[in-house]
């Protein structure tokens, strides 16, 4: 297949490219670096494009005629989006139209689409599974469940199939050490605390400490980075499979943890003690987020290889 990988030059679409190509795929990364990495795209063809500019977009299609898009090209920052809504919907919502006009213009009807567990907002039950009532709390979520409305409109009047990932926390790094996590400003919680392990930081901040959980702060469940891609890419074979439906699955480990568990998790497996800070909650933060993934395991053969949050926090180390 032909994939045209949007925002491969990122965290989680860096990861997707390496695994796209050697299941011998080519691969193309279309990115406009506001966020990506030109040297994290270690394989097939890169090409500049904002996914804002329509003529970019087609010239594109024509030059590759990919079989399928996968779309991570986002903007993720919760306490932004509360800040600035205006760029999370203007880039994740009105974009992704550009990226679905492109698409249909040009005969290209396979979309794997990168969601995320903010579009349930606060839990009313724990884990989720699809079915659980979508109401996001914060310009982000809401921008990404726009997206997923749309695709269920372009599907019945296009014909335009579509396989859409919610994922839960991204985490862990590529074993060779070449794909990292390199946001700027950093926002995730491990790989905060593995700059804070290092020497980088003063100090790793615990927003909020009276959340109705366990010992007060946020839950989080971890799906390894590399276990993303693996079922993308059963994701987007699925869809050439020819006459499928399309489908939308929840991805996680299925179990929670949280940030206090998170901090003595490193701890322990460092061996080295930092200074943590508590600090007010952030505004847009539900308290618990645990996926089920019951569904992608039963449909896909969805089945984590790096399942243990000790294991996916070795791969940082």
């Amino acid at each position: 297949m032909t994939l045209f990988i949007v925002g491969g030059a990122g965290y989680i679409g860096s990861h997707m490219v390496k695994l796209a190509h050697l299941a011998g795929h080519e691969v193309i990364t279309l990115d406009n670096l506001s966020t990506g990495h030109r040297d994290a795209v270690l394989y097939g063809a890169f090409e500049y494009c904002d996914i804002q500019d329509a003529n970019r977009l087609n010239e594109l299609f024509k030059k590759y005629t990919p079989d399928a898009v996968m779309h991570f090209s986002a903007y993720s920052l919760v306490g932004e989006s509360m800040s600035d809504p205006y760029k999370y919907y203007n880039n994740n919502t009105v974009g992704t139209l550009n990226l679905l006009k492109a698409m249909i213009d040009n005969d290209c009807k396979n979309f794997i689409f990168s969601s995320t567990a903010a579009v349930f907002g606060n839990p009313e039950y724990i884990p989720i599974d699809e079915k659980h009532p979508k109401a996001p709390i914060n310009p982000y979520g809401k921008s990404k469940l726009m997206i997923e409305q749309m695709l269920e409109d372009f599907d019945t009047a296009y014909g335009l199939k579509y396989v859409v990932f919610r994922y839960f926390n991204a985490a862990g790094h590529d074993e060779s050490g070449k794909l990292t996590e390199r946001h700027d400003p950093e926002t995730h919680l491990l790989p905060l605390i593995m700059q804070t392990v290092r020497g980088e930081r003063e100090a790793i901040s615990i927003y909020g400490n009276d959340y109705d959980t366990k010992d007060g702060t946020c839950v989080r469940d971890y799906i390894h980075v590399n276990d993303l891609s693996r079922v993308h890419l059963q994701g987007v074979e699925y869809l050439m499979g020819g006459d499928a439906d399309s489908k939308v699955y929840n991805l996680g480990n299925g179990e929670g943890f949280s940030v206090k568990e998170i901090i003595e998790k490193v701890k322990e497996i460092t061996g080295k003690e930092f200074k943590v800070i508590e600090d007010d909650r952030r505004a847009g933060d539900p308290a618990t987020l645990i996926a089920s993934s019951q569904r992608a395991k039963k449909e896909l053969g969805f089945a984590p290889e790096v399942d243990k949050i000790d294991d996916i926090i070795k791969t940082l180390t």
